[in-house]
């Protein structure tokens, strides 16, 4: 029997509602997983970022919850903002009434509308670019501290400036630091009570650290603690720089000393003390800077201070007669923790040496210390009495072996979070071997012969001289994300970047945890099982901690992006081969975003044009390597292989060539960062370096000719 038309038309009757309802499902679904509603906006609090590490315990922790493992699927960009250079951009940035305060290198300041990224106003210290020279990581600046409408910021040439957060304004500008010295300033201030805390970095060119504490309306200095004694002839500062004398020997003051506080500084309210991180000794190797040995008071050390008056409280020194470019200024992190059924008040931090230290925050008590990555230094830390238990190889710089960790260490500035639901506490790590050699120039013996000051072979640090040395580099160089448990002192769960370079963390109550990698993407992880659940391009390496808050209901994570940095400059040897970009920006992501990043025009590397003929014989080619990775290598790359950021001088013109002299000796090219050697090079040593650059240009010519299938040119 055939249908009746009231039959029909009650059928397609039906399969129209039938298909208006599951759109309207459909659409609710739509709507449920990419913006929040107007009810569950309301719902939402407003939640700022006012400090470096979210709070006082540094511990970078956010309650918000609206973005969450359910819903982080529909994360996507809602703006971004291009900064105005293109160096290593490493800031935390921070949200104040409704404003984004974020630095970028050479220490520029953007204000920015933090729902829209349309930018409120701009400031530039105008730093003499040639700093650079004396800069060992990029001219980067990890951000900016907020007081009272006040936003404080560290310029690379050692000036803090304060500035009115409403308009831009300089409300002081003073020097921090002796400008005729290799000093600079790349960490973010902090504010404990009245006082805006400051510290300096150097140590590897040769300076004295110390931490300075400047009044926040007049920029007028209360106190100044040195890390390290000065000369003994001129008087020691205090009671505790004669004490700390007396674990040094021969001459240090003469190399500087080091022990430069150029990161992590903790303000404690609740027991009223400063936390300040110290770094590596100037130069590295002991043997030259303190013969006879001694622990080296207050290198590589966490020493708590008095923030009214600078006074010493008590210290613990993570690396005793460091030598190994062992710092202790990566993050601090306090927290109080369960430890054998008693509360501890605990700091907290993974430093460069490899093992994961928690302290008694009052009285500077080791609790615990075990390793977090791959260590051979040393093999344990003994609690009784808080020292490394040494392995001797590691200080036979004549016999020398791989030490691990290298010197970039296990961990190193990229700040940690921690989340009080899992207990979990996750960081970067790195696994990258490193070889210590007795120096064989007689002016790496004396202080005061080059910008760095290392004290060793920077030679033997080089890359071999292998076809295919940037897989033998990326093979040996490998980076974590770890969720690391302080009270077990045990890893919980690892996800492999296989990179180093990998970005702060920021963890929040919606139970993930946020890290950029230097693959260029922007992840979101399961903060109890570190299952990857989000990924998005962000078209350059990410460095920096992301931060999260919410206006009018929504939730936004930031982060700031551009690759650059130490792993750029000082390590370029091992991230040559990734073939890295910069892309200075600011990306600012909520659920349901609609925005894209435009298309990012790929520019293929040119092949290279023939270099000139060398012209020297191989004993002035040699002398000129050793020249190379000892003044140049910093910026350059160790063997003549860059990170990417600063020039591949193989590829140099002849332009360049032609002109070699007046740029290395004469500054020619000073405004652009490049100064002139002229104080630790002669012609000939100049000549000598470009001589070896021409002869590593023209193997990589020749290496390019043959896997193109064209006949090598003949060696010169």
């Amino acid at each position: 029997m055939k249908p009746t038309l009231f039959i029909l038309i009650r059928r397609v009757y039906l399969l129209m509602l039938c298909s208006l309802v599951l759109t309207a499902c459909d659409t609710q679904q739509e709507e449920r997983t990419t913006a929040p509603k107007e009810s569950e906006k309301r719902s939402v609090p407003n939640v700022e970022w006012t400090m470096y590490g979210n709070d006082f315990g540094e511990q970078r922790y956010s309650t918000l919850t609206q973005i969450n493992h359910d819903n982080i699927s529909s994360l996507e960009l809602t703006w971004y903002f291009d900064l105005y250079t293109k160096r290593g951009v490493e800031a935390t940035p921070l949200i104040v009434d409704g404003v984004m305060f974020v630095s970028g290198s050479w220490s520029m300041v953007y204000a920015l509308d933090a729902t829209t990224g349309s930018l409120k106003w701009f400031y530039d210290p105008e730093v003499d670019r040639a700093f650079l020279a004396k800069a060992c990581c990029d001219a980067v600046n990890r951000g900016v501290a907020y007081h009272e409408g006040k936003i404080f910021v560290g310029s690379l040439d050692g000036r803090l400036i304060s500035l009115s957060a409403a308009d831009g304004k300089v409300l002081f500008d003073v020097q921090t630091t002796d400008r005729d010295q290799s000093y600079t300033i790349t960490g973010a201030p902090r504010i404990a009570s009245d006082k805006v805390i400051i510290g300096n970095g150097g140590a590897d060119l040769g300076v004295r650290g110390y931490v300075s504490a400047y009044h926040v309306d007049t920029g007028e200095m209360a106190w100044r603690f040195y890390t390290v004694p000065g000369n003994p002839a001129d008087g020691f500062e205090n009671e505790t720089m004669a004490m700390a004398a007396k674990t040094w020997t021969g001459e240090w003051w003469k190399w500087g000393g080091g022990g430069t506080a150029w990161d992590s500084i903790v303000y404690d309210p609740e027991l009223d003390l400063l936390y300040i991180g110290v770094g590596n000794g100037s130069p590295r190797n002991q043997q030259m800077r303190s013969p006879g040995g001694g622990d080296n008071l207050f290198l590589a050390s966490i020493v708590a201070l008095k923030p009214d008056t600078g006074e010493y409280v008590w210290h613990y020194q993570t690396t005793p007669g460091e030598t190994w470019d062992f710092t202790a200024t990566q993050p601090m992190m306090l927290a109080e923790l369960d430890i054998g059924g008693e509360q501890r008040k605990v700091l907290m931090q993974a430093p460069k040496n490899g093992f994961f230290y928690v302290l008694d925050r009052v009285t500077g008590e080791l609790i615990s210390a075990k390793p977090y990555t791959q260590v051979n230094w040393a093999t344990e830390i003994d609690i009784e009495t808080g020292r490394p238990i040494e392995n001797p190889k590691a200080r036979d710089f004549d016999n020398p072996i791989p030490v691990m960790p290298f010197m970039g260490g296990g961990h190193n500035w990229a700040p940690m979070s921690y989340n009080p639901k899992t207990g979990l506490i996750y960081f970067g790590e790195m696994s990258v071997p490193q070889s210590y050699a007795t120096p064989v120039l007689d002016i790496d013996r004396e202080p005061g012969h080059g910008y760095w000051n290392t004290g060793f072979n920077s030679l033997a640090a080089a890359p071999p001289p292998m076809d295919d040395v940037d897989e033998f580099m990326a093979s040996i160089a490998k980076g974590k994300l770890v969720a690391w448990d302080p009270v077990r002192q045990e890893a919980r769960w690892e996800y492999d970047h296989q990179r180093t370079s990998n970005s702060g963390t920021l963890s929040t109550a919606g139970m993930l945890v946020f890290q950029g990698d230097s693959f260029t993407n922007f992840n979101a992880f399961n903060a109890e099982s570190g299952e990857l659940l989000w990924s998005r391009e962000a078209q350059t390496a990410v460095m920096a901690a992301p931060v999260t808050y919410a206006i009018n209901g929504e939730q936004y994570v930031a982060v700031a992006a551009g690759w650059g940095g130490g792993g750029a400059h000082e390590a370029g040897a091992l991230t040559h081969g990734w073939n890295a970009r910069n892309k200075s920006r600011v990306l600012v992501y909520k659920l349901g975003g609609q925005q894209q990043l435009p298309a990012l025009s790929l520019e293929e590397e040119t092949p290279m044009s023939e270099p000139l003929p060398v012209t020297a014989s191989a004993e002035i080619i040699a002398e000129g390597q050793v020249l190379y990775e000892k003044h140049c290598s910093a910026c350059h790359g160790g063997g003549l292989r860059t990170g990417g950021i600063n020039p591949d001088l193989r590829r140099s013109s002849p332009a360049i060539h032609k002109t070699w002299q007046d740029i290395v000796i004469g500054g020619l090219l000073q405004p652009l960062g490049m100064v002139s050697f002229s104080q630790f090079m002669s012609s000939d040593d100049a000549e000598a370096v470009r001589q070896y650059v021409l002869g590593e240009a023209n193997r990589q010519y020749t290496k390019q000719q043959a896997s193109q299938g064209e006949a090598a040119p003949p060696e010169a």
